[in-house]
């Protein structure tokens, strides 16, 4: 007790310097998000006031670690996806992958649920975005699944979680920012983001298979779809199932730098969406850019913020102090791992999951490397824990989203969620004790 109180002396004296940083940092920013300020405004004050409170260093370097954060030519991907992704979203891509998907599991045991996690997967290889496919699969299968006769709590978490895979499967946003921030290979980290998604995507089908068993009596199975009518739905998705195909074995053959693909998905998704379905107008493509630019706009800012706060915990040993105390440096691979999966669920169940990652991942890098872990398998599970935190009460933004689109309340949206939570966290598990299950096609593919 002692021992307590005198660790609170000290901090109130001013003689353990690091507590006194940390706990004026994280108050700054906790009053400031309570005061309804965007996430950058809480950032910024808090790396203003220890650079220039603490550390008495010119201002200036806020401005120069901004401009550092924003520069790394990996960067250039995030907007040129975001506007494939738009531009898909508007057009028919979404409708053409559902109706392929359905026509040949609709008709099974539970075949409208896993039509639905299987559509997630394959949106999530064109949108990169939980968010976009929550909007654009969920429009679409819930009032199927609803009349099907599934219940509403049981549908909406569906949607909310199956979304979560398009974190993982190629391109990602998260994965590419992640790349960025822990100078680790893009392609390396979308090719291994490959087997997590898929294995999820089969975990998630398998729990709604006996969802449906068990609820047989009050759900009704869809109607066989015949062989002419599937190959009429498979001409239909050739072209957007060509869109990962030709994103992934381009970087997979060396042909294209993740860069380069996004460049070419741009056109690939004006192509199939303006001349081929001609679903778009200029009008639209205008809309679709201005929407990028906005989206893009918020990133590169909390980007470029959350380095310059990145910097300054870093220039004060801020991490090093606190979990020291944890000895990671000498702990096993699997502790650290775990560590950093439950540092980044905790994280990113309260806080936007990009603001998590821009201030949790300088902290982990050097403890990374320290343990010998491979950082392509960190940032894969970094990525699904982003992915949890997405649509994990109190704060996930598929919630929310979801909330909107639906126009549900809260309560009813994450109602039905406990059991795909379980799923993911056993995802989490699998990765820590098998990491082959994300590095094994990483190294066919680029060893």
């Amino acid at each position: 007790m002692n021992s307590v109180a005198q660790f609170f002396a000290d901090i109130v004296a001013g003689t353990l310097d690091i507590y006194v940083i940390t706990f004026t940092l994280v108050t700054v920013m906790v009053i400031l998000l309570f005061m309804s300020f965007p996430m950058v405004v809480p950032l910024a004050v808090a790396a203003l006031i220890g650079l220039v409170h603490f550390s008495a260093t010119d201002p200036q370097v806020i401005i120069q670690q901004m401009v550092t954060g924003i520069s790394p030519n990996a960067l250039i991907a995030v907007p040129m996806f975001i506007l494939a992704a738009d531009i898909m979203t508007r057009g028919h891509t979404a409708h053409n992958l559902l109706g392929l998907v359905q026509s040949f599991v609709g008709h099974m045991r539970g075949g409208l649920p896993i039509t639905t996690c299987i559509s997630c997967t394959l949106f999530g290889s064109v949108s990169g975005s939980t968010q976009a496919t929550v909007v654009s699969v969920g429009k679409i299968m819930r009032p199927k699944l609803l009349q099907a006769g599934y219940k509403d709590s049981f549908v909406m978490a569906l949607i909310i979680n199956a979304s979560d895979i398009a974190f993982l499967i190629p391109p990602s946003i998260g994965l590419i920012l992640y790349g960025t921030l822990a100078n680790t290979s893009v392609g390396e980290l979308f090719v291994a983001g490959i087997g997590p998604g898929l294995l999820l995507a089969l975990m998630f089908s398998v729990y709604c298979y006996f969802y449906s068993i068990k609820h047989s009596d009050d759900i009704a199975l869809v109607e066989k779809t015949d062989w002419a009518e599937r190959l009429r739905a498979l001409k239909k998705s050739i072209l957007p199932l060509g869109f990962p195909v030709l994103i992934v074995g381009g970087i997979y053959s060396g042909i294209m730098t993740p860069t380069e693909a996004a460049a070419f998905a741009v056109l690939y998704a004006v192509l199939v969406e303006c001349v081929i379905y001609r679903q778009l107008k200029i009008k639209d493509l205008m809309d679709s850019a201005l929407s990028t630019g906005l989206i893009t706009a918020v990133v590169f800012i909390l980007v470029g913020i959350g380095q310059s706060f990145s910097w300054y915990i870093s220039f004060e040993q801020i991490p090093q102090e606190l979990l020291a105390p944890l000895s990671l440096e000498n702990a096993s691979p699997e502790f650290v791992l775990f560590v950093i999966a439950l540092a980044f669920f905790v994280g990113c169940m309260f806080v936007d999951s990009l603001v998590v990652l821009l201030i949790l991942t300088p902290i982990f890098v050097p403890i990374v490397a320290s343990v010998g872990l491979d950082p392509v398998l960190v940032g894969v599970m970094v990525t699904l824990q982003m992915a949890i935190g997405s649509a994990t009460p109190p704060f996930g933004c598929d919630i929310f989203t979801a909330i909107a689109i639906f126009n549900r309340p809260y309560m009813d949206v994450i109602r039905g969620t406990l059991p795909f939570i379980l799923i993911l966290f056993a995802m989490t598990a699998i990765l820590i004790f098998f990491p082959g299950v994300a590095l094994s096609l990483r190294d066919l593919a680029f060893n």
